[in-house]
This record gives structure tokens, sequence and C-alpha cells, in this order.
């Protein structure tokens, strides 16, 4: 579509402008973003720039050290670690010759090579024709090219067959047709997931989900806790594409956890936008699992940012539990921590070895279980089935046997989840 753009490649020189304004803008995310894009950092410049130039972003001084070092260096693709407006992509690439790329131009790579699903494909292409859209109004040459005719004939006028539709106008056109017909598919999947999530209340299931700064072991956790093999990589935005599966809770009993993309710093609005079918799994849970990396020093800022995509989101009135991961890289010790009313509100844990994931586990039923209550039921020697069903929950404190054979089985118990069980065996009486 832009064929008068530079040629793009693998070989990629980073441009790491310090804004001061954030301390999460470094230039290992920025390292590693590309190294997830697939890309080869070949160089790296930086700079400090408190307010970005309207036209450049960087301005003329630091254009001039880039075209230097490109001339002597081989590289296919400039790349910066912050948004770049249609503007300043476009006198960059005139200015340096070379492709350029910004922050959720770079997002948007690694999103294309992650999405495994139908729907996380859709949800891509989508953001990526969003972010399309904003820039064909550069002015490109191929661009104002007509396609419409004029008028032929010895007396025709120039302009009596008017202008015909440009090639922008077309592209505009052809973009628009496919991002409606992409969210009617995602209106549909929507539609399910609230089907779904229906029946899972209807069922009195609750559903847990995972949030996090991308990389903090969110996916590496939730295989832990579930026993699922869900794709798991040292890089940014590994895990796409939504997985939901049992989580078997001590008293609880059966839940859902929700594995979603990970956040990152200024998460484009267009990728939170594409993606927020997938991201009402998290704004509609009954619990959140906030996943930090409990080895990076910049974990408040990152806790910080998270806590902006979930509020954008809706779901900043969700009930949270921090769960500091990667204790192992900090030789830290599984532990729970409990406000001042004996809420458990952190859990520091390792889901590489499994340290912590009972804690985990229990916390979880803690903080799901505000109904539990403690009480004892009878049971008949042929009520075998009911008496596993307990067991199978974690919920049966104690046994005791009768005089009459029977057994008086001693529960810790969600209340809700006792009368669903004793409903289907309405001939044994709870005392």
């Amino acid at each position: 579509m832009f064929l008068d753009r530079p040629e793009s490649g693998s070989q990629a020189l980073l441009i790491h402008i310090q804004r001061h304004d954030s301390e999460l803008a470094t230039i290992e995310e920025l390292r590693e973003l590309a190294s997830s894009a697939g890309l080869v950092p070949v160089g790296f410049l930086t700079s400090n720039r408190r307010f970005p130039h309207p036209g450049t972003f960087i301005g003329g001084g630091k254009i001039e050290e880039i075209g230097q070092w490109l001339g002597h260096n081989d590289c296919d693709l400039v790349v910066f670690g912050d948004d770049l407006s249609p503007t300043q992509e476009r006198n960059l690439e005139r200015a340096l010759e070379k492709r350029v790329l910004g922050r959720t131009g770079l997002i948007l790579e690694i999103f294309a090579t992650r999405a495994r699903t139908h729907e996380g494909k859709l949800q891509v292409e989508l953001a990526q024709l969003e972010h399309a859209s904003t820039r064909l109004v550069r002015g490109w040459t191929h661009l104002d090219r007509q396609r419409g005719g004029s008028g032929k004939g010895a007396g025709a006028s120039a302009g009596l067959g008017g202008a015909g539709e440009t090639q922008l106008e077309a592209d505009q056109r052809m973009i628009s047709d496919r991002i409606k017909r992409i969210n009617g598919r995602l209106t549909k999947v929507r539609g399910q997931r609230q089907h779904n999530r229906r029946n899972r209340a209807r069922s009195d299931v609750k559903t847990v989900s995972l949030a996090g700064y991308t990389n903090a072991g969110k996916s590496t956790l939730f295989n832990q806790l579930c026993t699922a093999n869900v794709r798991v990589e040292d890089q940014l935005f590994a895990t796409l594409d939504p997985t939901l599966r049992r989580l078997e809770l001590p008293v609880i009993g059966s839940a859902v956890l929700a594995d979603t993309v990970g956040f990152i710093r200024q998460l484009p609005h267009t990728l939170v936008d594409a993606f927020r079918a997938t991201l009402e799994e998290v704004s509609q849970a009954d619990l959140i699992l906030h996943v930090v990396d409990a080895a990076e020093m910049l974990r408040s800022e990152r806790i910080t940012e998270v806590n902006i995509v979930l509020e954008d989101i809706g779901a900043q009135d969700i009930p949270q539990l921090m769960v500091y991961n990667k204790i192992d890289l900090i030789n830290g010790l599984p532990r729970v921590e409990r406000d001042r009313n004996g809420i458990v509100r952190k859990v520091w844990l390792s889901s590489i070895n499994g340290d912590g994931k009972a804690l985990l586990l229990e916390a979880i039923a803690e903080r799901l279980g505000e109904s539990v209550i403690e009480t004892s039921v009878r049971l008949k020697p042929e009520d075998g089935r009911m008496r596993a069903k307990f067991f199978e929950m974690g919920a049966v404190m104690r046994e005791e046997s009768c005089e009459d054979g029977s057994i008086e089985i001693y529960l810790k118990i969600q209340e809700s989840s006792l009368k669903k069980i004793t409903q289907q065996h309405v001939s044994h009486g709870v005392q």
C-alpha cells in the first residue's frame, strides 16, 4: 500500500528518548520489544528531550546525528521507543531515507506473530487496520493518483468527467469496509463470551483473571495452577490469545482461571479497543490476580501502569490479589501478607518451580469465599458419592462415626456450594 516508502528489513537502529515523564521508558524495554518483533538491533542512540518536536519528534540536530550513523552502518529500519504521529513518521522517513517505525507499529509487529486463534488474528488485524488508517493521510505521491477518468473527445473539457476517486480515497474505503466486517465478527465473539459468562454465573462458578505487565510470568503461573500447556517464552507478549481453564480451589471447589494478553507502558489505545472482547474476561472477573515480577527494579511503576490499563477497560473496581512472582531470582521465600483487617493482599511465590503455589490457592479461595460457613452433614453409608464430593472440594475438616452407622462430616464450605450439593441429595439433612 505504501509503495513510495523505503523498504523495510530486520536490521534495526533503536532510538531511545528519555522524556523525564516515565521511568519505564528504558532502552532495555525497547531492546526486548525489538527482539520480540524478530528484529536484529545493530545500533542504539539515546537522547534526552523534555518535549517532542512537533514535526520530527527529535529535532534537526538528532536527525543529523542519526543520518551520519546510517551513512556508516548497514541498517534497514529505524525504530523509536515512543509513538510517532503520521506527520513525524513521514518527515523522518524523508529525512533519513529509511523505514521508520514507532512504538505502536512495533507492538503491532509483535502481535501479528503471536496470534494463534481465529479471534486473536481478527483482533490483531483490526488494530493494524486502525493504525494504518491514520497513516493514509501522508500525501505520498502514489496516493494522489486518480482512479476515475476525465471526459473524452474533442469537445470535452478537462474536468467534464469529474476528478474520480483518488487512490487515497479507495484505500480509506477498503480499510473502512474491512474494519466494519471484522467488528461484526468480533461482536459475535463478544456475544458468545457473554453467553458463557452468564452460564458460569448461573452455575455459581467464580472467574479469576490473570493480569500484569508483560513478561511478569503470568502464563508460567497459569500452567502451574491449571496443569496447562500455554506457550511460555522469555519474551514480551509471548501469550496473546485468551485461555480459560478449570481451577480447583480448597473449600471453594471449581473456578475458571483466565490468562490474557500482558500489559505494557502506554499500551496503544488501538490495541486496547481491538482486544476489548478479550479484556472483558478481566473486567468481568470476580478476582484479579495482579502478577508482578518481584525481581524487577521498576516494579512499582509497572504496577501503576497495569492499574491504568485496568481502569481503561473498566476493571478498576474488581478485587485484586497481588502476586509477587519470580522470588527465586531474589532468593525470597514463599509468604502471604495481610492487611490490618486480616485480609490477604499479597502472595510471594515462584511460578517456575511451584514454591508458594499452595499458599496462592488458599489465598484465592479465601478471597472468593466470603460466604464460607462451618457446618456438618450426616451421611448414610450409601452416600459415598456425596462424601467423595466434599473431600474432592477440600471442604472436610473431620468426620465422626455414629451409632446408627451414619457418618457426621464436619465441613468448611461455601454456602452456595453446600446448598447446591445438598439439593442434589434431598434425602439428607444438614445439621
